[in-house]
Formats: structure tokens, sequence, C-alpha cells
């Protein structure tokens, strides 16, 4: 094993060697074959003298002495050149000589010494070139290193841009969602908070009617005990007469004669009539304690009957008085009663042919806070200027179906609804209304108003005012400075043909908006007439002159009728900006056909459509986007052209959620009911609810 070891050894040894004396003599090879150029380019020492070195001496190998040498072998420039042991060992029998620049000069062969400092300074200049390179290399590797380090640095300078950029973006998106946040939180308490002040004013007017029909019963209950109580008291004196003209001959008054009075002129009314004479009580019975007890509470009945005979002293024939409330409706008066009862609350004279109001006429009644005097026959210069005046409690005026030109003047400030509808009013200027500030509800429909007889100040002192009725007027546009409080606005039945994008500025409360019954199209509404309104949500713009439904409505609006018109397309996206999504849709009597209706027509109202009406138009087919209604609970589409129900047309088969069709109604198209699947109405909440018969013949 051993000996196997040593002769690798040695073979490995003499492999190095090789190779070793194959790598030195390569150089030399090389500078041989190179081009001059290509030496100069390389750096060789004897080829750089240009720079200002000596030029060496050129040297070649000739044979010694026992060989000629030949002129011919001389290749000019050529150096070769070997290590002094190579040469002494491969051409021992050859001489150096130098080699002159000119072929004529004598040669002289150079000695060892001079031979080996010749190979001494290329191997220098060898090793110089060979160190430049290295220096060079590890140049140019550092250059690569400080390269590939800029790189990096400026890699890391982008990316922590880039992470500073993203962190800025998310701190942006977080902001803007925090602002989102914070705005739907703001809605939703706004929104809460009108709930809770629709709940609460839902609630007061429950209370109110209940208390209205708490104090009709009232009324009719008292009127009854009175009715029966005037029949006891009949009896009773009927029973007294009989014992007088028993007792004495003498001739005495009934207490029934108290409500036969005297019509009175109109001309010259009279004073009220003086109390009558008191009616003489029965003795005092002494036969025992029980007729004793009897007499005593007859006594007390016909004192508690004087008492009502009292309030009722001074009334007409035909008027009742209830407790704080006197009615004389259709009595045919023809004059205001003089009345002295101050206890009054309620004072109603509706349907009488009263055409006058005196200024002392409430001086006997000055804590009225009701009148109603509907349907007479007043005229503004019948009534005394100060008439109103010294009621310092009047909350309600009802003036409904007169003869007025004018607003009364010095009505009470405490004032907060007013009703003059049915009269001739031909002007409203700017002080018919001033110092009604606690005015709440104003009703002028069915007079001669019109934008040029209402002063645009007008409306000014009413700062509280938020039921407005102009209706079965001569307006042309909406009438100019509408109050800021305003919440409801009702023109119907008027000439109106356009709609400003000012007129509505002042009003941002407005909730509900009537316009039916006009003359508006729906290029006479201004794109930004109502669209950034955040409270208004009813507008009834039916039986008007609309070709397609209205773009730009409100952002707010929940409910729209547009029954009556003549409609013909619902635009793409029209509902597609309203937030939180309109809910009520009346798009009854118009014209609308299959081509009508685009598929996004009712895009944004998918997940808030709860009621919609397209009977009684021309549609062919169910309409595109009805079944991805998830919270539709009525559908009416009966008195069309329909001739067929897809399956998916108005259910989507897909929706997994409970059943939210309440009823739907179809009748009155071309709908064979047995062609109908099953599953076209799997989204009604009961089969009793789909109305499908009748159904016209072809």
């Amino acid at each position: 094993m051993r000996w196997w070891l040593v002769v690798a050894s040695l073979w490995l040894l003499v492999v190095l060697t090789v190779s070793d004396a194959q790598i030195r003599s390569r150089p030399r090879n090389q500078d041989e074959e190179t081009p001059r150029g290509k030496r100069k380019r390389d750096g060789m020492g004897h080829v750089r003298a240009r720079s200002g070195r000596s030029r060496p001496l050129k040297i070649r190998l000739i044979p010694g002495p026992s060989v000629p040498v030949k002129p011919g072998q001389n290749q000019g420039n050529t150096l070769i050149l070997k290590s002094y042991k190579n040469l002494q060992e491969q051409h021992s029998t050859y001489n150096v000589i130098p080699v002159p620049n000119n072929p004529g000069e004598a040669v002289t062969p150079l000695t060892q010494e001079e031979i080996q400092r010749i190979l001494w300074r290329e191997e220098e200049e060898h090793r110089e070139e060979e160190e430049r390179l290295r220096r060079k290399d590890e140049a140019r590797k550092k250059k690569r290193k400080q390269r590939k380090e800029q790189a990096e640095k400026q890699r890391k300078i982008v990316e922590e841009r880039r992470r500073e950029e993203e962190d800025a973006l998310r701190r942006q998106v977080e902001k803007e969602e925090e602002e989102w946040r914070r705005q739907e939180e703001e809605r939703r308490r706004q929104e809460e908070e009108r709930r809770r002040q629709e709940e609460e004013d839902r609630r007061r007017k429950e209370l109110e009617r209940a208390a209205r029909e708490k104090e009709r019963k009232l009324e009719e209950e008292r009127r009854w005990q009175e009715e029966r109580l005037r029949e006891e008291l009949l009896a009773l004196e009927e029973e007294e007469e009989e014992e007088q003209e028993n007792v004495e001959k003498e001739e005495v008054w009934l207490r029934g004669d108290v409500f036969q009075m005297l019509p009175k002129e109109p001309e010259e009314p009279e004073e009220p009539d003086l109390l009558p004479a008191p009616i003489p009580r029965p003795p005092a019975p002494t036969e025992d304690e029980l007729e004793e007890v009897e007499a005593e509470e007859v006594e007390e009945e016909g004192e508690e009957r004087e008492v009502v005979v009292q309030n009722r002293g001074s009334l007409p024939p035909g008027c009742d008085i209830s407790d704080v409330t006197v009615t004389c409706e259709n009595a045919k008066l023809t004059y205001f009663p003089p009345l002295s009862i101050p206890e009054l609350k309620f004072l109603s004279l509706e349907g009488n042919n009263i055409s006058n109001i005196p200024a002392e006429a409430f001086n006997g009644i000055p804590n009225l806070e009701w009148i109603n005097l509907k349907k007479n026959k007043l005229t503004s210069s019948g009534i005394d200027s100060k008439a109103f005046k010294g009621l310092k409690m009047l909350t309600r005026l009802y003036l409904d179906g007169n003869l007025l030109e004018a607003v009364p003047s010095d009505l009470p400030p405490t004032l907060q609804e007013l009703k003059i509808s049915e009269n001739s009013l031909k002007r409203i200027h700017d002080k018919s209304l001033e110092g009604l500030s606690s005015l709440v509800t104003l009703e002028l429909e069915g007079n001669l108003l019109s934008e040029g007889n209402v002063d645009p100040l007008a409306f000014t002192p009413l700062i509280q005012l938020s039921y407005l009725r102009l209706g079965r007027n001569h307006f042309r546009t909406i009438p100019q400075g509408l109050p800021s409080s305003l919440l409801e606005l009702y023109l119907e039945n008027n000439l109106i043909e356009e709609i400003s994008e000012t007129v509505f500025n002042q009003t941002n409360n407005l909730n509900v908006v009537s316009l039916r019954h006009n003359r508006l199209d729906e290029t006479r509404i201004a794109p930004l007439a109502w669209i950034n309104h955040r409270n208004l949500e009813s507008i009834d713009l039916s039986h008007n002159d609309l070709y397609l439904v209205p773009s730009y409505l409100p952002k707010s609006l929940v409910h729209l009728v547009l029954v009556g018109n003549n409609i013909e397309r619902i635009p793409g996206y029209v509902f597609a900006h309203m937030e939180p999504g309109i809910e009520y849709v009346y798009l009854s009597y118009n014209k609308l056909d299959g081509e009508g209706i685009e598929s996004e027509s009712f895009f944004g109202s998918y997940h808030s459509m709860v009621e919609l009406c397209m009977d009684h138009n021309q549609l062919v087919t169910v309409p595109s986007g009805i079944n991805e209604m998830t919270n539709l609970h009525f559908l009416r589409l009966n008195n069309n052209k329909i001739r067929s129900i897809p399956d998916e047309g108005i259910c989507d088969a897909n929706h997994s959620g409970d059943s939210t069709l309440v009823a739907l109604r179809l009748e009155n198209n071309y709908i064979d009911p047995q062609k109908v699947s099953p599953t076209a109405f799997s989204c009604v909440r009961s089969s009793s609810s789909v109305v499908l018969k009748p159904q016209r013949t072809k």
C-alpha cells in the first residue's frame, strides 16, 4: 500500500513540474505571437520605452561556433525571450548577440551577466505589470462593490420612501374612514333625533286626538245629562204646577219658559235677558223625616238647574253650551251673538249668515282659545280692525268659506293656526302677517293669490311656520321668501310651470312638497333645485306634464308620487344617488312600456324599495331589476299588457333570505295562469297574496 502511495506522489510531482514549466513559458510565447500594437496595449516593458525609458537592446539567440548563422534568420523587431535556465538546459550551444537597429552595424555577443540583467528586468516588469493588473482588478472590484453598495443604499432609500408613502396613505385612509364613521354616526344621530321627534309628534297628535275624542264624548255625555236633567226638571215643574194649582189659582212661571226666548232682530241686537224670577219652592213637609229628606234632594236639584240656566241665559235659539264650549252651528244667525261667559274657551259659529264682527264682540269672552267662523258671509270691511286684538289666549282661528279679500289685521300674537281658505284673498303684502311669530299652520287655499300679489317679505315674520297650504290658487312659480322653518308645503291645483334652483335655498328643513295638478315637465325643474336637501323625503308630482322620471331628485327622498303623467321612460341610475335609498315609488297611470325601462333604472334602490306601483301602463314584460329588490313588500303590475311571468322575473331563486313580498297584483293582463311556473312566486309570503284573475283575452 505504501508503495502505491510513493508512486502516486512521484507522478503528481512530475505533473506539477511540467505544468509549472508550461505556465512559465506561456508569456514569452504569447509575446512572440502578439503583434507590436498588442504588446503596447498589454504594457510590456521593452515596448513602453516610448514613455521615457531607455530603449533596451534587441537580442537574438544564434547557434554556437559549430553552427553557422544565416542572415535570413533575423525577423526584424522580433524578440525571443526565455529564462536563463531554459537557455542553458535547452540551447547550450547557442550564443546571445544584440540585434542592431541598422542591419549594417556590427553585432557583439552579450555576456551572461548582461543576459541575466535583461532577464531580471523583464521579470521585474512582468511582476510590475501583474501588480498593476492586480491593482486594476482590485479597483474594478472596489468600484463594483461601491456601485453595489450605492444601489443597495438607493434601494433602501426607495423602499423607505415607499413605506413612508404607504404609511401616509394608510393614515389618510384611516382618517377618511374615521371621518366617514363620524359623519355616519352624526347622520344616524340626526336620523334617531328626527325619528324621536316624529314619534313625539305622532304621540302628541294621538294624545290630542284622544283628548279631542274624550272631550267630544264628555260633551255628548254632558248634553245627554242636560237633556235628561231638563226632562226631569220639566216633570218636576209640572208636578209643582199641579200642586200650586190645587193650592191657589194664581199664575206662576214654568221652568221650561227659560228655553223659549223670543227671536231678536238682527239690526238692533238686544241685551241679554235678565234672569227669570225665582221659582217658588214647595213648603217643607212635616209628616216624617223621609219626606223632609226628599224635599232637600229636590231643592239641591233645583239649585243645580239654576246654575245651568244662568250660563245659558244669553244664548240664541239653536245654540248649545257644554262646559267651556258654545256651539251655534247652522243656527241661521245673522249677527254675532253677544256673550258674557268669561270662562268660555271654545266658540263655533260655523254655517251661519254672519257678515260683520264689531269691535266689542269678544269683550264678554276674553279667554277664548279657539274660534270657528267657517261658512259665513264675513267681508274684510265687516270685521272691525280691533275685533280680535283683546283675545290674549287665542291659538286657533278658522275663517274658511267667507268673502274676505285680505287677512284680518291685528290678529293676536298667540295665534298658532290660521285658516282662510275658500275666500277671495287678492293680496298679501309685507305687513299682512306681521306679529304672528307663533303661527305654526297657515292655510290659504282656494283664493286668488299668485306670485304677483304675494310680497316676497310676507312670510318673514312667521319664524315658526311649519305647514303652509297654498293650493287652488293661480301661482305659476313657487312663491319667494318661504320661511326657513317650513316642514310641509302644499301647492296643488295651481299653474306652476317651473322650479328654479334658488327657490328652496332657505328651506333646509323642508320634508314634504306637494305639487300635483300643475303644469311641470322635467326640463323646467332646475338640477340644483333640491338635490342637496337632506330632509326632503316626500315629493308629489302627480298629474303634471312629465315624460320621464325627473333626474336630480333629493338625496334624502323616500316617497315619490308620479301618478297620472305621460312618463315613458325611467332613466338609468336615476335613484342611485339617494341615501339611504328610496322606498315608495308610485308610477301608476303613465305610458311606460318595455323599452322605457333600462336594466339600471332601479339601480340604488334594490335594498330599500318597499312599495312599487306600475299599474295602468303599457308594460309587456316584468321590468328588469324587480327580482333584485330584497325588501319589496307591495308590487302592483295590474292593468298592463304582460303576457308571461319568467321564473326569475319577480323572485330571485338564489336569494336565501325570508320572503318579503306581501302583496302582488297582476290582474287585467294577458297572462295564462296555467303557464306560470310555481317557482315564479317563491318570494311571496302567501299564495293568496297573488292576484292573477281576471285576465284579458287576446
